[in-house]
C-alpha cells in the first residue's frame, strides 16, 4: 500500500489471520496486517522499520473493516 492508494474496505467480513485490516487503536485509525499468535493478537506493519503492536486488554481496539482491494494510483 502506497501513499495515494485507494482501499476498498468490507465491514461485513469477519477478519482472518493475515488479513489487512483498517482498525482503530487508542483513538487512531491505522492499516495493518492482523496476526493471531499463541500469545495474543498482533498488528503487523508491512514496513520492516516498525515493530509489531501487541493488542492488550488495556488497548482501546476495534477492527473497522477488512481491506478487500487496493487500487494503486498511476505513477
Amino acid at each position: 500500500i502506497k501513499d495515494g492508494d485507494m482501499l476498498i474496505v468490507d465491514r461485513a467480513v469477519e477478519p482472518k489471520n493475515n488479513d489487512i485490516v483498517v482498525c482503530i487503536l487508542n483513538g487512531e485509525f491505522t492499516v495493518k496486517r492482523i496476526q493471531k499468535k499463541k500469545d495474543g493478537l498482533y498488528l503487523q506493519p508491512e514496513n520492516s522499520s516498525y515493530k509489531p503492536i501487541k493488542i492488550s486488554e488495556e488497548s482501546d481496539f476495534e477492527i473497522w473493516g477488512i481491506v478487500s482491494y487496493i487500487i494503486h494510483k498511476p505513477q
